[in-house]
């Protein structure tokens, strides 16, 4: 058996990805995807699928950080699962009935990655202001309806995810944000990160199942993002956080719209 080969371009945007996800929290699927779709021509659903394993390492690690500072909510995280688990389940099983390696089925994830990436965008932009109307109403919704509102946030995740590999970080925080208005931001993070690991691991899986992971490709980039990580955390003290907030979002809303007029 023959050991995987390791291409450094790959490794390179491995390395870029990892950095920003160090400094920002945000870049993973909202940018890998798009990475290997426009710059390196690869198949959206074999983007997808690679990136998703991608993404359940990355956060696996991310996860036991949260957990040793005691910074995940683990009743929000299985809100989340309750909704995430099944609607994933549920749109593997259609992809493997409908097919993915169609034009039309690439088109489709291409379309809907696009619009996922301009939803991130905003999302960002808008972080602070959600937040400051989210404390400003920190006694609103009820339990029974934030139950509800949970959930369903997680079916959304988990179709997105499937679909694109995105929406698992941004996303969910920025909705996060709004339900749990009492509850600090580290553990909405710590949260959200925890929620993405079984959700990835399910959807990526599932696409391993359909034949759409690249394992050469995944090891390269593991082998650029993990140092790229640790890199972007030591410095994100020192960056300018909203200036790096908003040059993600104008890149994301740059590559969401030339995915979506593509």
């Amino acid at each position: 058996m023959s050991l995987p080969h390791i291409d450094p371009l790959y490794s390179l945007s491995g390395l870029f990805v990892g950095f920003l996800i160090g400094l920002t929290g945000v870049g993973g699927g909202s940018l890998m995807t798009p990475i290997l779709v426009l710059l390196f021509g690869v198949h959206p659903a074999t983007a997808v699928g690679t990136d998703l394993l991608y993404a359940a390492a990355s956060k696996s690690v991310g996860t036991l950080v949260h957990g040793f500072k005691k910074t995940v909510d683990w009743g929000v995280t299985l809100r989340l699962a309750t909704g995430s688990v099944p609607a994933t389940t549920i749109t593997l099983i259609l992809l493997h009935r409908y097919g993915m390696d169609t034009p039309r089925a690439g088109r489709l994830i291409q379309l809907v990655l696009g619009v996922a990436l301009l939803v991130t965008a905003t999302a960002l932009v808008f972080r602070k202001q959600l937040t400051a109307f989210a404390m400003r109403h920190r006694h609103a919704p009820g339990e029974a309806r934030t139950l509800l509102l949970t959930v369903l946030t997680g079916a959304v995740l988990g179709v997105l995810v499937s679909l694109t590999s995105v929406g698992a970080g941004a996303i969910g925080v920025t909705v996060l944000l709004l339900l749990y208005p009492a509850l600090p931001t580290v553990r909405i993070v710590g949260s959200d990160v925890a929620h993405a690991v079984p959700l990835t691991l399910l959807a990526g899986a599932g696409h391993w199942l359909l034949g759409s992971i690249d394992w050469s490709m995944l090891l390269s980039l593991l082998c650029g993002s993990l140092p790229g990580v640790v890199a972007g955390s030591l410095l994100s003290a020192r960056a300018p956080e909203r200036l790096l907030r908003m040059l993600l979002a104008a890149t994301l809303s740059l590559v969401g719209v030339r995915l979506v007029m593509a």
